[in-house]
């Protein structure tokens, strides 16, 4: 009955989620206390308080015939105009209520940019590890995901075998800083340099390189750490926005598409990316979180609360013998497996309560990940399963 497009998909069911749901099965069995699941990106920060008083006050103070209802594809204009006056403030730009689409989403605005650009067979390059379904996302349009392999050293962009990867059929780059699942964060060195590569190979090819960067992340960075906006570097640049994980909004799904005017045909773009939005039948971003997001523009999560989650993890785990690299931002440890399959290390973990996913996943075997946006409390129980899992691994 299923198509054989399909097929592939549910074999290959996502290990995030495969893992998130053998750890409700072990907290019925131990109790959710004893089971120590770090396997989904599922924000334990609550939403700011602003969040829920703004939903309550926008049902009591606007008219529920326009909060409820249809409007323009791409979103409100009065909230399209907020997020691009944001934007403007923060990173000294010049986009207005034109340059900006409200999505259901990230995951919703990267197909909407992928549907707007792809014909089939072009190809679309991405940078190992990555979010597993870019893949996917690329398919879903009859495109080709070219992967870069990593840098396991810095997991900056591999930026040599990038130039030598990228080709004429070359039509779109997805970038992700700070990344899942590494928590690095891309630096102004490594964006320039990217950005001259794709603009010598405009060039030489003749062709028009999309740069999507995916930035459900931005928000989440600690130490003082910049996260550079990715348009004062490329002009041919797209931004996807959620805020998902800025505002612990998972489930509302609600972010935005962000096609500056530099971009070329940039008109012709936002026009298509709004029936984008349309044919792929989300018809618009939800009316009631736009609203809200136009009233909580400038709200934040709790920081600190991940920072002390990344300290706690990340020291606790270096003390043992474990290796990574401390995150710069998200809410991810990327951890070196202690034995080459590390799928076999995620079983020896599950025997400890411990869910961890695969790095293979993210195109990076030898690493899992691990998801620090749990409780605090969560992660001091870990500690002593870990322990012996180091132990047993002789760490």
């Amino acid at each position: 009955m299923i198509s054989e497009k399909m097929k592939p998909l549910v074999n290959n069911n996502s290990a995030i989620r495969a893992m998130f749901e053998e750890g409700k099965r072990l907290a019925s069995i131990y109790g959710a206390e004893n089971v120590y699941d770090f396997s989904l990106g599922n924000p334990n920060v609550p939403a700011p308080a602003a969040v829920n008083q703004a939903i309550k006050d926008i049902l009591d103070e606007e008219d529920s015939t326009f909060v409820h209802g249809y409007m323009s594809n791409s979103g409100y204009e009065d909230v399209r105009a907020t997020v691009a006056d944001s934007l403007n403030r923060r990173f000294g730009t010049h986009f207005n209520q034109d340059n900006i689409l409200m999505t259901v989403g990230a995951a919703s605005g990267l197909n909407i940019i992928l549907k707007t650009i792809l014909n089939p067979g072009d190809e679309v390059i991405t940078f190992a590890p990555y979010f597993v379904e870019y893949g996917s996302y690329v398919r879903n349009y009859d495109g080709v995901l070219v992967v870069v392999s990593p840098d396991t050293e810095t997991f900056q962009p591999n930026l040599d075998e990038f130039e030598q990867k990228i080709t004429p059929r070359t039509k779109g780059v997805i970038i992700n800083t700070p990344n899942n699942p590494t928590g690095v964060v891309y630096s102004a060195g490594t964006l320039e340099r990217m950005a001259d590569i794709l603009r010598a190979k405009e060039k030489e090819y003749g062709t028009a390189i999309v740069l999507i960067s995916d930035e459900p992340y931005r928000e989440l960075a600690y130490d003082g750490v910049e996260v550079p906006y990715v348009t004062g570097f490329y002009d041919d640049t797209v931004i996807c926005y959620s805020y998902s994980k800025s505002l612990s909004l998972p489930g509302e799904r609600i972010g935005y598409l962000v096609i500056p005017d530099e971009l070329q045909d940039s008109k012709e773009v936002f026009n298509a990316a709004t029936i984008a939005n349309r044919v792929m039948g989300c018809v618009n971003a939800p009316s009631l979180m736009q609203r809200v997001i136009k009233r909580c523009i400038d709200e934040q999560v709790n920081l600190e609360a991940y920072d002390k989650n990344r300290n706690l993890l990340y020291n606790g785990l270096k003390d043992l013998g474990f290796v990574c690299i401390k995150p710069q931002g998200a809410f991810y440890l990327f951890v070196k497996s202690p034995e080459a399959d590390e799928k076999k290390f995620c079983e020896a973990c599950k025997k400890h309560n411990v869910l961890v996913v695969p790095g293979s996943s993210f195109a990076c075997p030898g690493y899992v990940r691990i998801s620090y946006c749990v409780s605090y409390g969560q992660i001091e129980r870990s500690l002593p399963a870990f322990a012996k899992i180091a132990a047993e691994y002789g760490l």
